[in-house]
């Protein structure tokens, strides 16, 4: 038995002091009072700050200076995990921008290879596109925009282990199919829409969520809510967020965490190559050329694509400069997304019999060490 102590514990029934976190076998046993550690357990002690479930991102399109799309493998997978593992992130979803159906095949092998091999983090795969509305592309190449049919159906569904997220524009694909992919247990989400209320609801019964809200989707307005106050206003679609104070103002993402239900809003990255590897200022997306303009990434025409955020940032920037509650920002970045996923039962908060995969916060909310089912990598290590 190995047990964590002296940090503060986020648990699902608060931020907790003076209590220790007890694993084995990488699966959490207990939470005890520390007067309360069992006598020849193994005990670490942590130099105070914050313990909690590590985040996870179902939203993750590159790290460590490497991008899914541009080489579809499993190490690509690898090192992209590894340099977010740095920023508390212990579980994401590989994500892959909308691309020719074949690299689409191969980044079903890439990530279903990772799963096999139990690579540390890895929890499915998303695909952004390529079934979504060409006016709200945003950095999509448009060549790769379509119809989706039969045949993409058993495509998306075919990993046949993990999760998969499959984010499309409703009014841009027949309900039936989105009817289909759900039935053979993908998890979909509407994005790069410009679908009306009446479209949401339509699809509201298939549709688990939306993905980065407020970005590349029809606007809130006051008269015609838009496909963003759908989002906002259906209680039972969870959304995501990009809280890096670039695509969505401080003060609306606020907004949106005091419109939607608890649980209902949680964080993602939408992160490209530069995340880890600092030093990297321009990449490729397909033929397109991204670059870092002040700390945002863009195309040669100005569009944003992606984002240079990281986990532990989100987490920080919520707390700071959107007002919101740490206890809640934690469950934000862990169990909120771990229910979208429907993996509540294994992962995303700290309780007995979940997995213990953690992440130490330091007092300032910088990220000082994680466990991935209860292998420690401290934060300096995996830079």
């Amino acid at each position: 038995m190995e047990v964590l102590a002296g940090a503060r514990l986020h648990t699902p029934e608060g931020i907790l002091s003076g209590r220790a976190l007890l694993f084995a076998g990488g699966v959490i046993r207990d939470i005890v009072a520390e007067d309360a550690i069992p006598a020849r357990a193994q005990v670490t002690r942590l130099a105070g700050g914050t313990l909690a479930a590590g985040f996870i991102d179902v939203q993750v399109n590159g790290g460590g200076g490497v991008m899914f799309n541009d080489a579809p493998t499993s190490a690509t997978i690898a090192a992209i995990g590894h340099a977010h593992r740095a920023f508390g992130t212990t579980g994401f979803l590989p994500t892959f921008i909308s691309g020719p159906r074949a690299d689409m095949g191969r980044a079903i092998e890439a990530v279903r290879e990772a799963l096999d091999q139990g690579m540390p983090g890895v929890l499915g795969i998303h695909f952004e596109g390529p079934h979504i509305n060409l006016a709200r592309r945003g950095a999509h190449d448009a060549r790769d925009i379509g119809p989706l049919g039969d045949d993409d159906i058993d495509l998306l569904a075919s990993l046949g282990t993990g999760r998969t997220l499959v984010t499309l524009a409703p009014e841009s694909v027949e309900p039936a199919h989105i009817g289909a992919l759900a039935g053979r247990g993908v998890i979909v989400a509407a994005g790069h829409t410009e679908a009306d209320a009446g479209t949401f609801d339509m699809a509201a019964s298939e549709l688990t969520g939306v993905t980065h809200l407020f970005n590349a989707m029809g606007p809130l307005g006051h008269r015609e809510l838009g496909a963003a106050g759908a989002a906002l206003t259906r209680d039972s679609l969870a959304c995501s967020i990009i809280a890096d104070g670039i695509h969505v103002h401080w003060d609306v993402v606020r907004l949106a965490w005091r419109a939607k239900p608890r649980g209902k809003l949680f964080l993602v990255t939408d992160a490209m190559a530069p995340v880890g590897a600092p030093a990297l200022d321009e990449f490729s997306l397909g033929d397109e050329r991204v670059r870092v303009v002040d700390s945002c990434l863009r195309t040669a025409d100005g569009r944003l694509a992606g984002s240079l955020l990281d986990m532990g940032q989100a987490v920080r920037n919520c707390v700071a400069h959107a007002g919101i509650p740490l206890e809640e920002v934690l469950a934000m970045a862990a169990a909120y997304p771990a229910d979208f996923l429907g993996l509540a039962e294994s992962r995303g908060r700290l309780a007995p019999g979940l997995r213990a995969d953690l992440v130490w916060l330091d007092d300032e909310l910088g990220v000082r060490a994680t466990w991935i089912e209860g292998e420690r990598s401290d934060a300096s290590e995996v830079q």
